[in-house]
């Protein structure tokens, strides 16, 4: 296990720069997710973790050491890769003792340490096979599998279960945070799903345009963001915007929108007439005769729960609640929403109030 420090790392392609002074601490034993939008960044800083993109300035430590100019295969990692990357003409045992009999192991160990990573994920029963005899969720666990027996200070995966349908992605996501607490080694995980963040992670970074966004624990994240884009990136489904401004109406302060409609907001001392986006969660937002009357345009139900989509003003915002609504498009109902639960941004900067 170490600890991984990326200090003030940059990245440039020619005239191009990509990564722009990237700052991660990320502790011993710690499962830190990279997450965010494709391009990004957040493969390329995983890759450059690895050794296998140079980085144009900055360092990267790895423990107690520089690794900079370090080869990949020096740096005392494994990586798992979304496409699996197995050798079709070698037994699940032979490609997980793989890197074993490369660095020319004793054929013991060698298989002492197979069964130990067949026996954590649960692939002892599939040793003799090959790849093309597995699914996808058993060959991702191989993938795993041949990670474990280099016994790495820090394990890396880009976005490994892309290419699982959803049941299977939600299983393995239990897999990798079982293997996690089994193991206590340091993770750095890459994914673009933010729910994939949210389940798994100790700490997630949100990058945006090879910046750092937010970085913080996903309730974290999810109760305080600090900018416009980490509240719609983070939570499924993604926060209602609507732009306005703060104004005044019986002695307290409320948020109208561009249209003209009054809703209620925290009293976050701001002047009248400042320029906001106001942000709220679909699963914050109630129904009741005493909310803002709003015009239904379609609803989904879901079993569990009730997605309605409405208009306020000229924007459709998204509520979700638990209760069973048989409301039809054109219907009025009432959104109640409680201040305590508003997110408030400068419309400007578009960072948290």
């Amino acid at each position: 296990m170490a600890r991984v420090k990326i200090d003030n790392v940059f990245k440039r392609y020619g005239a191009l720069q990509v990564m722009h002074g990237v700052n991660v601490d990320i502790e011993d034993g710690e499962f830190v997710v990279l997450v965010g939008p494709s391009g990004c960044g957040k493969s390329t800083l995983l890759r450059m973790l690895a050794g296998l993109e140079q980085i144009s300035d900055g360092t990267i430590s790895i423990g107690e050491r520089v690794v900079n100019d370090v080869p990949p295969k020096e740096r005392d990692i494994s990586m798992v890769f979304q496409s699996y990357a197995l050798y079709p003409h070698k037994t699940v045992a032979e490609n997980i003792g793989f890197p074993l009999k490369m660095a020319k192991r004793p054929k013991s160990e060698i298989q002492e340490k197979v069964n130990h990573a067949a026996s954590i994920l649960d692939l002892a029963h599939l040793l003799d096979r090959y790849p093309k005899q597995l699914s996808g969720g058993q060959r991702q666990r191989v993938a795993m599998g041949r990670a474990i027996v280099r016994n790495p200070q820090v394990f890396l995966f880009d976005e490994p279960l892309s290419n699982l349908d959803a049941k299977l992605r939600v299983s393995m996501r239990v897999e990798i945070k079982e293997l996690h607490q089994r193991l206590g080694t340091t993770i750095v995980y890459v994914t673009h799903d933010q729910i994939e963040a949210m389940t798994m992670a100790d700490k997630i970074v949100v990058m945006r345009d090879g910046r750092v966004e937010q970085i913080g624990a996903p309730l974290d994240l999810f109760d305080r963001p600090e900018s416009v884009f980490v509240g719609g990136f983070i939570g499924s489904p993604s926060m209602n915007f609507l732009h306005g401004t703060v104004s005044s109406q019986e002695g307290r302060q409320v948020f109208r929108t561009d249209g003209g409609l009054a809703l209620p907001m925290p009293q976050a001392g701001l002047a009248d007439g400042h320029q906001v986006t106001y942000g709220i969660r679909p699963e914050h937002i109630a129904i009741g005769d005493e909310g803002v009357p709003v015009n239904i345009v379609v609803t989904e139900p879901t079993g569990s729960e009730t997605q309605i989509f409405a208009r306020v003003d000229n924007d459709l915002i998204n509520a979700v609640v638990r209760d069973r609504i048989y409301a039809r498009p054109g219907e009025q109902v009432g959104f109640v929403i409680d201040p305590a639960n508003v997110h408030l941004f400068d419309r400007q900067t578009e960072r948290r109030l």
